[in-house]
């Protein structure tokens, strides 16, 4: 498989956000009467929190009540998906999610406490995000051809960050890995923010991510783009 074929591979099948809640078809004309709830399953600072962040203040001026931005991280996850899906359904809980993770943790975990299908409904896409492949400055490649060649050279030697097991970042690496036949060692996170701060550390040597979280630290120096996912 060519390097641009995996970069498409990438993208097309691991990244992506979705806004989904669960509820009736039709809701009472004087909907909403009250503050709604956006609740997210990583911490702040990651993309899928900015993007709600960024929705909740035009979405509170077109509906006329303020939106509360709710941070539950943890369990890949499937603490936030559980709390919407045990929620009233009457539209004022939404869900602001990675579409990796409603669409992989019930294929990689035997027992949810959500269905997919029956719990949710998407309602919008928000998102559609490229992804790059950030190292730290000490290792020694300077492009993804050569960064292949020196982790096939040295198997399980470097690190790899994610935002948890069964995030985005955790699949679109275990692909990238399998794609190129090459062997890293991953250490999962809760969120974005402490994986950047352990990647720019040097305890992790590697992380793919939405340009955002990084961008600033490559633009410093203190990390370095190898690739972005895409066309």
């Amino acid at each position: 498989m060519t390097t641009k074929r995996v970069l498409k591979t990438l993208v097309v099948t691991t990244f992506g956000i979705v806004l989904g809640f669960i509820g009736p078809k039709a809701i009472a004309q004087n909907f909403p009467d009250r503050p709604i709830t956006i609740v997210v399953p990583v911490p702040p600072g990651g993309l899928v929190d900015a993007s709600a962040r960024l929705l909740s203040e035009p979405l509170a001026r077109v509906i006329g009540q303020s939106i509360v931005i709710d941070n539950r991280q943890g369990a890949s996850g499937n603490i936030a998906y559980q709390y919407v899906a045990r929620s009233k359904p009457d539209g004022y809980t939404l869900l602001a999610s990675y579409s990796g993770y409603h669409a992989a943790n019930p294929l990689l975990m035997d027992k949810l406490n959500w269905d997919p299908f029956k719990d949710f409904t998407p309602i919008a896409l928000l998102t559609v995000a490229m992804n790059v492949i950030a190292i730290h400055p000490s290792v020694p490649v300077n492009n993804l051809k050569e960064f292949i060649a020196y982790a096939k050279a040295n198997p399980g030697k470097l690190n790899y960050a994610s935002q948890g097991n069964g995030s985005v970042s955790h699949i679109g690496t275990e692909i990238f890995e399998q794609a190129t036949d090459i062997k890293l060692t991953h250490v999962p996170y809760k969120g974005s923010g402490q994986a950047i701060q352990d990647v720019l550390a040097g305890q992790v040597q590697v992380f793919i991510t939405t340009p955002p979280s990084v961008m600033g630290h490559i633009q410093g120096g203190r990390l370095k783009a190898l690739a972005v996912t895409g066309k």
